[in-house]
């Protein structure tokens, strides 16, 4: 049977005429007979047809010639082409030669394969249901294969092609179940355990379907994971454990996951890590706290599309940069710097979604501008702006409480304004009566806070006039600079009491005045004690000038000073005459001890050029010793030589000793000669064991 004798889906054949089923019948039994591995050659049906046709085709020739015999009749003449014996020769050699050449024909022609969707199922043969249900497999579709196993799987298990069928069954189940697999593979997985669950419980290969199924789900599962995990991290934007996430979906069994999704995924991650950094960006720009930066930070939230998974975040931080902008505006606000708050405010976006809030911050912000201005007419555009706020707006309250205390500023500024007018002549009574005017604002009101600092500007002012008389009469008396005139002067300032305007610097001008009389007082003694100083009687200076030092008056400081120098002088001379005396003695130890109390004479002492010569001496004695000593005991006389101080005359030169010694008692190891190259001739050397028995001997 050819490919065009398969019809693509079997349906029965009731518009074919009776006798040509009737052929049918009779073919397909035909067909019973011949051997399974035998392909049908030809068609029982076409060839029914084609002989109709024929039959049909021939009708119209023997009517023409009836007409011509009727013609030829009537005539009584017959025509001259068939009284030629030519043509009745051939005309009986050609009907007898056709006739034994179609009975061969039909002798010859092999039975016509059954047709597969006219046969009745219930009475057709094994071999025919195994044929049919090849031919529907060969087509490699679910349905086919489903339908070719339900062909051959009704037989009973003693038939003789029970063998064959089951092994037909195996493979067209395994068949289905890679069609399933391409499924999964193209990525429909439930379409995969569909197909797969439609192979017959009772076939073998159903036992695969559980197994393959498993599978297919638990490598689904995982993808989706790996998929899931990798957009997770996207969302969070750690870009790098998304690409690793990414990397393991190509190690998936199966193409969609390892192709199609991991492109996508590819493509996702690339386009999600651009928008992390414009977020990233206006982020940082956000927190700089800078209006352009957050406008700025603003439009690059805005520029992230709605495909990417960061859109949500992006939207979500444009109205944290707006609240930001507003708390900016809030803080000008605080300053009472109006202008900039509402300027700040104006900018925010409406992609901000705050425009309620931007509103009602602008109406309380333009409402307080009006009320800073701090006069009558001021107050009450701010009243007026703040009257127009709706109840239902969330500052109606804070309008509420603005408008009840800028009433009472009201006539507070009244009372502030008249009373800086009488502050403004300058004089006591005027700026007394402004003191008692702002006196009627209470301390509870807006403006009491500044009402109570005029008065006491206002007050200040008063003492001010009333007591810079006496301040300046004490500066006039104090001039003279002797004690009489100072302590007058001290007793006209003391007139200014404790609290007053004045007060500190009267207090100022009267501690100058009193280190005066104190250094007046007390420079005669001190001077006295210099005297006996510079005579060289320095315990009678100490004891003069110790007085003045504790008394804690104004030449105090200077007197101790001079104590202290004085004992310095007295230290510095005890210990120059006692290294004098210990020096004397001559040996290492007291050289020693000679060179250390005579460093510690004072550099400004007249003694220490003295010092200094004495120590070079000494150190020069300390060299002889030491090298004397080295003679007979070079440890020894190391030990000295290192007691020499830097600095003097002779560390050099006991440096230098002491390394000449040192390398004495330790001598560099003497370079080795490096070995001749020339090998000695061979009779005269001995071999090496030789060599080394007679060493050993």
């Amino acid at each position: 049977m050819t490919e065009r004798d398969i019809p693509d889906s079997w349906s029965s054949a009731g518009d074919r005429e009776p006798d040509q089923n009737k052929r049918l019948s009779r073919t397909e039994q035909f067909g019973e007979t011949q051997p399974f591995d035998v392909p049908a050659t030809g068609s029982t049906s076409k060839s029914v047809k084609r002989r109709k046709k024929n039959h049909r085709e021939g009708l119209p020739i023997n009517s023409n010639l009836e007409e011509t015999a009727q013609l030829s009749s009537t005539s009584g003449k017959w025509p001259r082409w068939m009284k030629s014996w030519t043509l009745w020769l051939v005309l009986l050699l050609l009907i007898p030669g056709s006739v034994g050449f179609l009975a061969m024909a039909m002798l010859l022609k092999l039975p016509s394969a059954p047709n597969c969707p006219s046969i009745f199922w219930p009475l057709a043969s094994a071999s025919v249901r195994l044929h049919c249900a090849q031919l529907a497999a060969s087509k490699q579709t679910v349905n086919d294969l489903l339908q070719a196993i339900a062909l051959v799987k009704q037989l009973p298990a003693n038939h003789p092609l029970h063998g064959e069928i089951d092994r037909f069954i195996e493979e067209w189940s395994r068949d289905i179940l890679k069609l399933a697999d391409q499924s999964f593979q193209t990525g429909n997985l439930e379409e995969a355990i569909a197909t797969a669950r439609q192979i017959p419980e009772d076939v073998g290969a159903y036992k695969l379907v559980d197994e393959q199924v498993d599978k297919w789900q638990t490598i689904w599962s995982k993808a989706e994971a790996t998929y899931n995990g990798a957009i997770a991290e996207v969302k969070e934007r750690r870009w790098q454990s998304a690409f690793m996430l990414s990397a393991k979906m190509l190690r998936v069994d199966n193409q969609f996951w390892a192709g199609t999704k991991y492109d996508q995924l590819n493509r996702l991650i690339a386009t999600a890590r651009e928008d992390g950094d414009k977020l990233g960006k206006a982020e940082s720009l956000a927190n700089s706290k800078v209006v352009d930066n957050l406008l700025e930070a603003i439009k690059l939230a805005e520029s992230i599309g709605q495909e990417s998974y960061l859109y949500q975040k992006a939207q979500e931080s444009i109205p944290a940069f707006g609240r930001k902008m507003l708390e900016l505006a809030q803080a000008k606000l605080d300053k009472q710097d109006a202008d900039e708050a509402l300027n700040i405010a104006r900018q925010i976006p409406e992609s901000a979604k705050l425009q309620g809030k931007t509103d009602d911050f602008i109406a309380i912000a333009d409402a307080k501008r009006s009320a800073w201005i701090g006069n009558v007419s001021g107050l009450e555009a701010a009243i007026a702006q703040a009257q127009q706020i709706d109840p239902s707006r969330p500052v109606y309250n804070e309008a509420q409480q603005l408008i009840a205390r800028w009433q009472l500023e009201i006539e507070d500024v009244a009372h502030l304004e008249k009373a800086r007018i009488l502050a403004s002549q300058g004089t006591v009574p005027n700026l007394t009566a402004a003191i008692a005017q702002v006196q009627l604002i209470p301390a509870s009101n807006p403006r009491g806070v500044e009402a109570r600092q005029e008065i006491g500007r206002w007050n200040a002012q008063v003492e001010t006039i009333e007591d810079q008389p006496y301040l300046d009469r004490a500066e006039q008396i104090a001039i003279f600079d002797d004690i009489n005139s100072l302590q007058t002067a001290i007793a006209q300032a003391s007139e200014i009491g404790r609290g007053r305007a004045l007060y500190p610097e009267a207090r100022k001008k009267i501690r100058t005045w009193v280190g005066k009389i104190q250094r007046i007082q007390d420079q005669p003694y001190l001077d006295q004690a210099q005297e006996l100083a510079q005579s060289g009687n320095l315990t009678a200076a100490i004891s003069a000038a110790q007085q003045i030092a504790s008394s804690g008056r104004a030449l105090s400081q200077e007197a101790q000073a001079a104590v202290n120098d004085w004992e310095g002088q007295i230290r510095t001379k005890e210990n120059w005459k006692k290294a004098q005396e210990v020096g004397a003695a001559g040996t290492p130890e007291a050289l020693v001890e000679a060179i250390r109390l005579a460093d510690r004479v004072s550099n400004n002492s007249i003694l220490r050029m003295d010092a200094n010569l004495a120590i070079d001496q000494w150190s020069q004695q300390l060299l002889e010793i030491a090298r004397s000593q080295g003679q007979s005991d070079i440890a020894r006389g190391i030990d000295i030589a290192k007691s020499i101080p830097r600095g003097s005359a002779a560390y050099s030169a006991a440096q230098e000793q002491i390394k000449t010694w040192q390398d004495f008692l330790n001598p560099k190891p003497e370079p080795q000669p490096e070995p001749q190259t020339q090998t000695p001739p061979q009779t005269e050397s001995l071999p090496f064991p030789q060599s080394t028995t007679t060493s050993g001997q």
